[in-house]
């Protein structure tokens, strides 16, 4: 979606000599009743003008990276700082891609703090891990008393459509969230590629598409766990496997399957429930995501 993929060998002599090193720190303040983000950047991080379909209180910002994709050694860290009383939506232009065949781990650092009645929509596009590649990320949320966040990270490992498994390669994540100084989710997280990995009915099981959504902020209502598994069963022949549960101050969806759509399709539809529980009545879908 977007970016032109580039073959691994094509990727690697463009960027022969070199690795990446961005950063993007974006800080949103509140000017009036609008949320208004201040940028710095570095290649090849950028950030497109924000964008406010819900009105001025919420901003929209999209994250472009403009090399197409990561190799080994690169490294992109990001700093969100929301401001008390903001509320804004980050979002990426294009799917991430995570090519193979370097002996050095990709990397992502992201530290994100949300004030006092402030909140966060983390809603990135789907990262594709090559076959071979070597993917590292690691996120640290803090959150003060009444803040939200509300983050999903979905991950397609292989290239499906080229008849790619993941028996090769390394996938690790690690999401910290802390609230109101005190740790109360650890997501670890270490995919190492082989035939039993692919295969094992308690990893993958032939699954390409694994995905985590978390919001942390307040506890959930029975109702609403049912109803975020309610959203599942009502999508059109749903064909993965889901599960909900409760955080000890949010909730927690969990996905394996074959479709980045389906888990995407499920995902908004638990996003557009619990938005009525901490930053307003109605979604608008990030327009990146229509093309």
């Amino acid at each position: 979606m977007g970016s032109e993929v580039l073959e691994p060998a094509a990727n690697a002599q463009i960027n022969a000599g070199r690795s990446w090193q961005g950063k993007a720190i974006l800080t949103f303040h509140q000017r009036g009743d609008r949320t208004v983000p201040q940028v710095q950047t570095q290649a090849p991080l950028k950030v497109q003008r924000p964008f406010y379909p819900e009105g001025p209180g919420v901003c929209q910002s999209v994250l472009l990276h403009t090399a197409g994709g990561m190799v080994g050694g690169d490294r992109l860290s990001y700093d969100l700082h929301l401001e008390p009383n903001t509320h804004a939506l980050v979002t990426t232009a294009a799917a991430a891609k995570i090519y193979s065949d370097h002996p050095e781990p990709a990397t992502v650092n992201g530290h994100i703090r949300v004030e006092s009645g402030a909140c966060l929509e983390w809603l990135p596009q789907e990262a594709i891990v090559f076959e071979g590649a070597q993917y590292h990320q690691t996120w640290r949320v803090e959150l003060a008393a009444g803040a939200h966040w509300l983050g999903w990270d979905i991950l397609r490992l292989g290239r499906t459509a080229r008849g790619e498994r993941f028996c090769r390669g390394e996938v690790r994540s690690r999401f910290e969230v802390w609230h109101d100084d005190q740790l109360i989710w650890v997501d670890p997280q270490r995919l190492v590629g082989s035939e039993d990995l692919w295969r094992s009915p308690h990893a993958l099981k032939q699954c390409p598409v694994i995905g985590t959504l978390a919001w942390v902020g307040t506890l959930p209502s029975p109702d609403l766990v049912h109803a975020a598994r309610d959203a599942w069963a009502a999508l059109p022949n749903p064909r993965g496997e889901v599960g909900v549960t409760r955080l000890q101050r949010g909730l927690l969806c969990r996905y394996r399957g074959h479709s980045t759509s389906e888990v995407r399709r499920w995902f908004v539809a638990v996003w557009q429930l619990l938005r009525p529980h901490y930053g307003g009545d109605f979604t608008t879908v990030p327009r990146v995501w229509q093309r």
